[in-house]
């Protein structure tokens, strides 16, 4: 097969002939707080989720603590009967839709629901489901009897599903699986179906629940996680030079995607924009970073050019910035090789310092933290800065410590995970 003397690749140019897509509706659950309201006040506050573990007896585990939701109750929004026949990424899932919706404003029944879809990110989907239906339950005694809502309630796609049921949305749904990229893609491919006219609507986002036995016990044998037991408030330190592994993290993020036309019709609050998203691989190894930033740096200007903007536009970059030793360094040497000088007039921030790392949901709550630094003008501080590292440029602004007031324009958000995912989502104020 050959191509055509005219054929240019996705990226190749901007989508100026695109429906513009904008945010009508977001929804946050999260262990700094369980609505949008309540996480914007943490992250101007620099508040830190971390504590010891209450989701299980940790005593015997090398790392004892997480970034738990805290005072959640899931038959808030779900009736108690259905609770039990969903793994805790569905409650979180079903939670964020909930604020998400209602934001928004829609009126079911003046919508086409054959042009509004979900799409759903989880790195994992059902942990819980996995480790106490099988591994606790059935492997321990023997018995082979099984639940009938084992595999409805671990599958990853199932999230996506039940909200699709609730709004009764029968547009494309499915789920983005990519790791700690998985929210973000979800919301690349949201942005799509939208830009390219297959829809009108989409809910999208991502969640995950894994501060489990085997989430912690796994995370921490492959020594990723830190080890902190004795001060869990900051033991997430990106950046810092005793950086000693990530803290994990547990929540959702919910967005409503809109096509602009839709939303004005509708007299719709529009909140933000999705100007443009990248999507790359690092194609080198199952769980480091290229050492140079390659993947990192190539999402960044994919995304940039998807927007049709110049590196000049951004103003602050939500970086995945997990407190890993070499994860930290490859994307500071990315973020200067994509925006030069510029790189100097950044504000740059790692909001898993207050959240810790939600894996696959992490994409979308730090999509929702850019809106935020967007919509109330000001930036997310990276919290837990003490030593700086000599092998970072710490002539960047970090925004350490303290949240720092800034207009926004624009902000672009990074998420890489194991495998080499790399996603970038650019969002801005609404012209």
């Amino acid at each position: 097969m050959y191509l055509s003397k005219n054929f240019r690749p996705l990226y190749s140019k901007t989508y100026s002939n695109m429906r513009r897509v904008v945010v009508t509706g977001m929804g946050a659950l999260t262990p700094i707080g369980n609505n949008i309201s309540e996480f914007t006040e943490a992250l101007r506050n620099g508040v830190s989720g971390a504590g010891p573990i209450t989701r299980f007896d940790a005593t015997l585990f090398k790392v004892r603590f997480a970034c738990e939701v805290k005072g959640f109750d899931a038959e808030n929004f779900i009736h108690k009967r259905e609770v039990r026949r969903m793994d805790p990424f569905c409650h979180y899932a079903m939670a964020t839709a909930h604020e998400a919706m209602e934001q928004a404003g829609l009126n079911l029944e003046e919508i086409d629901l054959d042009r509004a879809g979900v799409i759903w990110g989880s790195g994992i989907g059902g942990f819980e489901t996995i480790e106490a239906d099988i591994t606790e339950a059935a492997l321990a005694t023997g018995d082979p009897k099984y639940s009938p809502f084992l595999i409805p309630k671990l599958i990853a796609d199932i999230a996506a599903g039940l909200i699709s049921i609730k709004y009764g949305f029968r547009g494309a749904n499915y789920a983005t699986v990519s790791a700690c990229a998985s929210s973000t893609h979800a919301i690349a491919s949201a942005f799509d179906y939208i830009r390219l006219g297959r829809g009108d609507i989409m809910i999208t986002g991502g969640s995950e629940a894994a501060v489990t036995k085997a989430g912690i016990g796994g995370f921490s044998s492959m020594k990723a996680l830190s080890e902190r037991n004795d001060d869990p408030q900051s033991a997430s330190r990106p950046f810092d030079k005793d950086r000693d592994g990530f803290v994990l993290g547990e929540g959702a993020g919910a967005l409503v995607l809109e096509e602009y036309e839709h939303a004005i019709k509708r007299g719709a609050t529009i909140i933000a924009e999705i100007k443009g998203v990248g999507m790359t691989a690092d194609a080198y190894h199952m769980t480091a970073p290229h050492p140079e930033g390659l993947g990192a740096m190539n999402v960044m200007k994919m995304a940039l050019k998807d927007a049709g903007m110049d590196y000049t536009d951004i103003d602050y970059i939500n970086v995945h910035g997990t407190s890993t030793p070499l994860g930290d360094i490859a994307e500071s040497k990315a973020i200067l090789k994509v925006f030069g000088e510029h790189s100097y007039d950044l504000n740059i921030s790692s909001t898993k310092s207050m959240t810790g790392h939600l894996l696959g949901a992490a994409g979308a709550i730090e999509c929702l933290a850019c809106i935020i630094a967007i919509k109330e003008g000001f930036i997310p501080p990276t919290i837990n800065h003490f030593t700086d590292d000599p092998e970072i440029d710490n002539k960047l602004n970090f925004t350490f410590n303290k949240a720092q007031n800034r207009k926004v324009r624009a902000a672009l958000s990074n998420t890489f995970g194991f495998g080499g995912h790399n996603a970038s989502v650019i969002v801005s104020s609404v012209d």
